[in-house]
């Protein structure tokens, strides 16, 4: 544990050139000689967008799409995707990497990846695609991955993939898409993912999701699978950062006792955490929380307990840079810790990630259609959420209101709506508020309606 001093410990925060880190304690004291535990809130931001550089000095971006043309996707499906694919084409530029692979039992190159000098010409190519067979998922990604890098030169870059059904050839385990995913993202290269209608395989897609480091979409129609990769094209687009990660590095005695994000992690060899975030858009906040295991200190005083370490690449410079704020708690009589009381951010925060832990087993009880099981864990992350509004200060209010509403929705949706909806609207919610992406402004991809409502009564 590294030295006393009489000073109290605050949050820590440090702001880098494009970014902010800071990271603060539920508790910033705690009575000597006592084993304890703390919360801790880990905050990280990127710099907001300059309203007044020129929309056109962003780097240039790499964009893969991965599109499934197997005989499920057929009629309005594919020709949705296709329509939103045209889209987003209209909002790149000629500085941009963009292809597409196609797949179904084998994959195709429908745009060679490279700079798009020639719309019209990929608008055409993209007019071949048609349906056709089995889903070999795990080929088609692959081949995705071969293009993206081909053309990325160690840029890095994303690769959305678009699907609406279960691998049936191929690689088929979850497990092993995702350690793929987590490989791609190694090599700084996003795999985001979008399950489109009602058939597709979402252990799967929020697997590669996570593990590579992007986001995951559920569209139930084509006007949601519009939505979804539009706000893909917008982050990708507003990209300031790559390659963001989070290392705790602990002091002797310390040990993470819960990571509460669910999110790529490796173990430090001195016991400590390494967090993948992946890529950060301009003005983006993401939040982590955890529960570090102090051990009993004999010595008053301020304490460093153990110590964030951010690190990033820059863009446009391609930089690597890094910060680090401490993690501090004041050791004080065992009467004065008595009378401690809670840092309401981190209090809220940690029932947040409770309430969407909860969120989770319940999307996993509704596909197995326990429909009994599933309102009870969304009632227990309501009441989460309940919680945290007595706490939220007034910053965090609107956003964990918006969430208890929207699981007293699911709730009341539980009793009624059809199970696969429900489940993949759930996950696709525990996703995306799981990794905590937020900003003013930025769209948060697609889902099915929340707002739902059963048909009347007969009669």
């Amino acid at each position: 544990m590294s030295g006393h001093d009489d000073r109290m410990p605050g949050p820590g925060l440090h702001q880098g050139r494009g970014m902010r880190l800071s990271a603060r304690v539920d508790f910033d004291v705690v009575a000597v000689e006592t084993a304890d535990e703390v919360a801790v809130l880990v905050d990280v931001g990127s710099a907001e967008p300059d309203p007044a550089e020129d929309p056109h000095g962003r780097p240039a971006a790499t964009l893969e799409v991965v599109l499934d043309r197997s005989g499920s996707m057929g009629g309005p499906a594919l020709a949705g995707a296709l329509q939103a694919l045209r889209r987003l084409v209209a909002r790149l530029d000629r500085r941009d990497n963009f292809g597409v692979v196609a797949f179904d039992d084998s994959a195709t190159v429908v745009v060679p990846a490279g700079r798009l000098r020639d719309k019209a010409t990929v608008v055409r190519l993209l007019g071949h695609v048609v349906s056709g067979g089995l889903t070999d998922l795990g080929g088609g990604y692959l081949r995705g991955l071969q293009e993206l890098r081909r053309v990325a030169a160690g840029a890095g870059g994303t690769l959305l993939l678009i699907s609406d059904g279960y691998a049936n050839q191929g690689i088929t385990d979850p497990a092993e898409l995702g350690r793929i995913a987590r490989q791609a993202a190694e090599g700084r290269v996003i795999t985001s993912t979008l399950g489109y209608g009602l058939g597709y395989d979402e252990t799967a897609l929020v697997a590669m999701a996570r593990d590579g480091s992007g986001n995951h979409h559920f569209a139930k129609d084509p006007d949601a699978a519009g939505a979804a990769i539009g706000s893909e094209v917008s982050e990708l687009l507003a990209k300031s950062v790559q390659a963001v990660s989070v290392l705790l590095r602990l002091e002797p005695g310390v040990s993470v006792a819960q990571l509460y994000n669910d999110l790529p992690t490796s173990r430090l060899a001195d016991g400590g955490l390494m967090v993948e975030l992946g890529d950060f858009y301009a003005g983006e906040q993401r939040r982590l929380v955890l529960r570090l295991a102090v051990p009993a200190m004999a010595g008053l005083g301020l304490a460093t307990v153990a110590t964030v370490e951010l690190r990033y690449v820059d863009l446009p410079d391609v930089v690597e840079r890094t910060v680090t704020v401490p993690i501090r708690v004041n050791v004080v009589p065992r009467d004065a810790a008595a009378a401690r009381t809670p840092d309401a951010q981190v209090r809220t925060e940690l029932l947040f990630q409770e309430a969407q832990v909860a969120k989770r087993e319940a999307s996993e009880a509704l596909e197995l259609g326990e429909r009994h099981l599933a309102d009870e864990l969304f009632g227990a992350a309501e009441r989460s959420l309940l919680a945290a509004l007595e706490l939220a200060p007034i910053d965090m209010a609107d956003d964990v209101a918006g969430e208890q509403r929207q699981v007293a929705g699911l709730r009341e949706r539980s009793g009624w709506d059809d199970t696969n909806v429900l489940s993949k609207a759930s996950r696709a919610s525990y996703h995306r508020q799981n990794r905590r992406r937020s900003a003013a402004g930025r769209p948060s991809g697609a889902e099915a309606d929340s707002d739902e409502r059963p048909p009347p009564a007969a009669g």
